[in-house]
């Protein structure tokens, strides 16, 4: 690549723009899961062999997740609120036990909330492109149902807590919109940790501000940093975590490890681990 083509490639840079130009490229790993760096046609349509880091954020994700569910269930502002008043306030508590997390997003993430929530006793309903489950899935007994996209406000509906872990793609971007929303109980709570402009987050705040649904936890917002005049910021029934839910002092070390596995597989000609279906990714749902 000549100088004069990088300097051009730098005033006008997209990824769409300089894609052609990397005619070397054999293998790209990405750190995250989802692909939204490699969302257009050419990329997903190519040879080049794309991994990601599948596994190394589940377990931090689904305790962010359980913790939210927690953070509701045992309503922690109240105790906060009556700690700093020195007030002795007894109240009912909620437990998880018997309520229903819907996963809208059934992939690495979401199966590592879904095993938290068993150990909860919690009945789990998932939500993915395919609703057929593999026999190793059926073995694990995670899931009590599982839903296509198409039947996303049924997984809503049924929901006392609803935790949303998908990837970006053009057909999850506010996926969860005004009318999953509305089909939601009174008193379920969201959760989102998948990334922020798969929800429709204008009708999101809306219900949480006319209180249709209880509240939210959100790690994950359509513009980050969130904007100070974000309503969100000043509701009281939404926790809120600046996109660090999966920031442990352990993940660059673990990312890097996998990557550097890989390496050492493409080196010696191995199959490597966490291949992407480029195509699925990037134009199909969850």
């Amino acid at each position: 690549m000549n100088e004069d083509l990088i300097k051009s490639l730098r005033k006008s840079w997209s990824k769409e723009a300089a894609w052609p130009h990397l005619s070397n490229v054999k293998w790209i790993h990405t750190l995250y899961t989802g692909l939204e760096q490699l969302s257009f046609s050419e990329a997903a349509q190519s040879n080049v062999i794309v991994t990601n880091s599948k596994g190394v954020y589940s377990s931090s994700l689904a305790e962010y997740a359980l913790a939210a569910c927690s953070w509701f269930a045992k309503d922690l502002p109240r105790l906060q609120r009556a700690k700093a008043e020195r007030k002795w306030d007894p109240y009912e508590v909620e437990e998880l036990r018997g309520k229903t997390m819907g996963v809208v997003g059934y992939g690495d993430i979401g199966q590592a909330c879904a095993r938290l929530a068993r150990a909860f006793k919690m009945h789990v309903v998932g939500l993915r492109r395919r609703a057929e489950l593999s026999e190793e899935e059926k073995q694990e007994g995670l899931v009590d149902a599982m839903y296509t996209p198409s039947q996303l406000t049924e997984l809503m509906s049924q929901s006392d807590y609803v935790v949303m872990s998908t990837p970006l793609t053009p057909q999850t971007e506010k996926l969860v919109n005004a009318a999953a929303i509305a089909a939601m109980k009174p008193n379920a709570v969201f959760i989102n940790i998948g990334r922020g402009k798969c929800v429709d987050e204008e009708a999101l705040i809306k219900a949480l501000k006319s209180r249709r649904i209880r509240g939210a936890g959100l790690d994950v917002f359509a513009t980050e940093p969130l904007p100070t005049e974000s309503e969100l910021w000043r509701l009281d029934n939404v926790l809120i975590s600046p996109h660090c839910a999966d920031r442990t002092a352990e993940f660059q070390e673990e990312a890097m490890e996998l990557f550097l596995t890989n390496v050492k597989r493409w080196l010696s000609h191995q199959p490597l681990q966490n291949v992407v279906d480029k195509a699925a990714s990037i134009q199909l749902c969850c």
